[in-house]
């Protein structure tokens, strides 16, 4: 074909594309396009199973009688509508949670007509978003939600609470307010560590309050075995669940403190030398287990463990999975009711807490709903702070030297002398061996304590650390015990 007769083609395609396709770039430079009045946007380089723009592209150009292209038409026409995109204003794309104007957030229902919630101070409403102030990025984890039942007086939280088989009133609160968290696209949650006795139905619960969020398809899956796989299905979806954890490595432990607060990683796109590939992620995550062993402090902090009993009457999946699905628009919306109700309640931050962002939201639902959330969030902490402290025999150590300290005394010393106090504490008059992991540096030992301070911290025992002339120490404060007028005032 004549270079003459290629050019009509390319101006057919683009001229159908500019007119009805909206084309707009994100921040990290990556260029979406999105049917005009309609919410959910592809980027158009995606060869994605859920449909590419180049396939709807396509679809349309016959659809509409303009024609069918050859490959290298429709290339050479996005490769133009990406060039010309690259100069337009960024607009972010969202998964299934986003911010919205005038302090309105929204839920991607998951729907083909582009429906979704509104979330705003005042209330809810389901409506098709404006794409200029939301754009759905959806992928084959985006499942499709109900319709949510409008003015259910709270009854769907009492349809959830009796089929799951949480074993605490304390637990049922937890589990209420980390859903209220899953729809703040700013808020960063704990996770939710589902744990109890074999047969105590924790991946069916874990399931169902995933589901609630993710719709139907929503699940749970094992962990992937190294940071980038687990990195790439918390990026693709909104919820991540993790089944059946009997175990958490160092490198799995940091992970999940990153997902739950926030990070970003960067590496190399794919025939490129120099252009890097930046993914941000922040995400809930569930997990379920029976007991991953030792949990490193830092994501202890992080945790938000919730218990279950065996249930006394055991149902059939059959049986269990169709009353949920007849019952989860009705859940949704009793959901969405309370979500605005605590959002509308002003309420004091707790300063004392790691993750302050939920600790404020526990606030909002007791002043709401009298609960107790905040109070049950404090209690689960102290339970999770005596996993850690029981499984780290250098904690227990620390705890022991303390104990013989006066209340309110200072230690000072360097690290390395630090170091053979606690080994000659620990090995004690029989001269028994030190444990495997234990710190063999100074170094070392100053690390370890760094990851420990929180957790001594609730117990009395403050770590610090500082700098002299004669060179770097740590410091070991043993609290005085608060007094009545305190623990009155707590």
């Amino acid at each position: 074909m004549a270079e003459d007769e290629k050019n009509p083609a390319r101006k057919v395609i683009t001229d159908y594309a500019q007119a009805h396709f909206r084309y707009f770039r994100t921040g990290d430079g990556t260029v979406y396009a999105q049917k005009n009045a309609h919410p959910v946007a592809r980027p158009i380089r995606s060869q994605g199973t859920t449909g590419s723009h180049r396939q709807e592209l396509m679809v349309g150009l016959f659809r509409d009688g303009a024609g069918v292209f050859n490959g290298t038409a429709l290339k050479e026409a996005l490769d133009l509508i990406e060039a010309l995109a690259l100069t337009e204003h960024v607009q972010p794309v969202h998964i299934r949670v986003a911010p919205g104007f005038d302090g309105a957030t929204w839920l991607d229902l998951g729907r083909d007509d582009g429906q979704s919630v509104r979330i705003h101070p005042t209330g809810w409403d389901i409506i098709v978003p404006d794409p200029r102030e939301v754009c759905w990025r959806r992928t084959q984890l985006t499942g499709e939600l109900p319709l949510p039942v409008k003015d259910t007086d709270g009854k769907g939280i009492d349809l959830l609470m009796r089929l799951c088989n949480f074993a605490t009133a304390e637990t049922e609160c937890l589990a209420i307010a980390w859903l209220i968290g899953c729809l703040g696209p700013s808020v960063p949650v704990p996770a939710p560590f589902l744990t109890g006795p074999q047969g105590a139905g924790k991946s069916t619960g874990g399931r169902m309050l995933v589901r609630i969020i993710e719709g139907m398809t929503g699940d749970l899956r094992r962990a992937p075995k190294d940071e980038e796989n687990l990195i790439a299905a918390v990026a693709a979806g909104w919820v991540t669940a993790l089944d059946n954890l009997s175990h958490m490595t160092p490198d799995l432990s940091d992970a999940m403190c990153c997902i739950v607060t926030g990070a970003e990683s960067v590496k190399r796109a794919l025939f490129t030398d120099g252009d890097v590939f930046r993914v941000g992620y922040r995400r809930p995550l569930l997990l379920t287990g029976i007991d991953v062993g030792v949990i490193r402090p830092d994501l202890a902090e992080r945790l938000l463990p919730l218990r279950l009993e065996r249930p006394r009457v055991r149902r059939t999946e059959d049986e269990l999975w169709t009353e949920y699905a007849q019952v989860l628009p009705v859940v949704l919306g009793s959901l969405l009711d309370l979500t605005v109700k605590v959002r509308a309640v002003e309420a004091e931050t707790p300063t004392d807490l790691r993750m302050a962002d939920f600790a404020h939201l526990c606030a909002q639902l007791d002043a709401a709903t009298g609960l107790g959330a905040l109070a049950a969030y404090r209690a689960s902490l102290d339970d999770l702070n005596d996993d850690v402290i029981e499984g780290d025999l250098l904690a227990q150590t620390v705890i022991e030297h303390a104990a013989s300290m006066q209340a309110g005394a200072e230690e000072r010393m360097t690290s390395t002398q630090w170091l053979h106090c606690l080994s000659r504490l620990y090995a004690g008059e029989d001269m028994r061996a030190l444990p495997k992991g234990w710190p063999t540096t100074g170094k070392v030992l100053s690390d370890r304590l760094k990851r420990l301070q929180p957790t001594l911290a609730a117990r009395g025992v403050i770590i610090d650390s500082g700098r002299t002339k004669e060179g770097r120490y740590i410091e070991i404060t043993r609290l005085a015990p608060p007094s009545h007028e305190q623990e009155r005032a707590f």
